[in-house]
């Protein structure tokens, strides 16, 4: 994990996931898991400065405002620690505030809006699912990737008091990063606050592939507006 201080004067926390094939999932979701524990930590006797706790987090942070954020596979990181948090604890009971999720990597067996139809599993996005997690029950429908498969919990569950989803218009990925919105939304109770942000005319996780563009820019504006809301 690498803490970095932003412009913003927030603090970020980096976290340096175990990554597939080396490392099959979910050992990327229990790395990300136990990084947020391990900044919760900082928040139970905060003036403790044994063990592995980080006196600059101590020190800064604000554990009245703890956001996570990811794009692509770190975007399905994201929804996945959230919903995680809303079953289980943090130390000292701390609760995330917001969850940005962009260009979330979603998929499943049966296709939505304008995907392909056929061949789905000659698909790059189902090839790259099944080797990072080739022991997933259900596959490609398994809820961590599909958030929408009949046996997913429901999203209500999400464990965060509001959420940012961006998508992007040439992304093969956008129109389940919508659905995503409009079933947080409109059909699962969630009592927090859901805002989809979309940028035209870019494609896949464009603000990090050119983030001097005025789209880039524009987008690292509205989280930094969403982070000081």
């Amino acid at each position: 994990m690498n803490l970095i201080a932003s412009e913003s004067k927030a603090l970020i926390v980096s976290v340096e996931y175990r990554l597939a094939p080396e490392h099959p999932l979910p050992a990327a979701y229990e790395d990300c898991w136990d990084a947020t524990q391990w900044v919760a930590s900082h928040a139970v006797d905060g003036n403790d400065d044994g063990g592995d706790k980080e006196l600059w987090l101590i020190n800064h942070g604000d554990f009245e405002r703890i956001f996570i954020g990811g794009d692509s596979a770190g975007g399905n990181i994201v929804h996945n620690i959230a919903m995680r948090a809303g079953v289980e604890s943090f130390h000292g009971d701390l609760k995330i505030l917001g969850a940005f999720i962009s260009c979330p990597y979603f998929w499943g067996s049966k296709p939505m809006g304008s995907e392909p139809t056929e061949s789905r599993e000659q698909m790059l996005l189902y090839r790259l699912w099944m080797r990072a997690y080739p022991s997933a029950p259900s596959g490609i429908d398994n809820p961590m990737i599909n958030p929408f498969a009949g046996d997913a919990p429901s999203l209500s569950g999400l464990g965060c008091s509001k959420v940012l989803v961006c998508v992007a218009e040439k992304d093969h990925l956008r129109d389940r990063g919508v659905h995503y919105v409009e079933a947080v939304k409109e059909g699962s109770g969630w009592k927090g606050e859901v805002e989809l942000v979309e940028v035209e005319g870019e494609d896949h996780c464009f603000h990090i592939i050119t983030p001097d563009t005025e789209s880039a820019k524009n987008l690292v504006k509205r989280l930094a507006s969403f982070i000081a809301q």
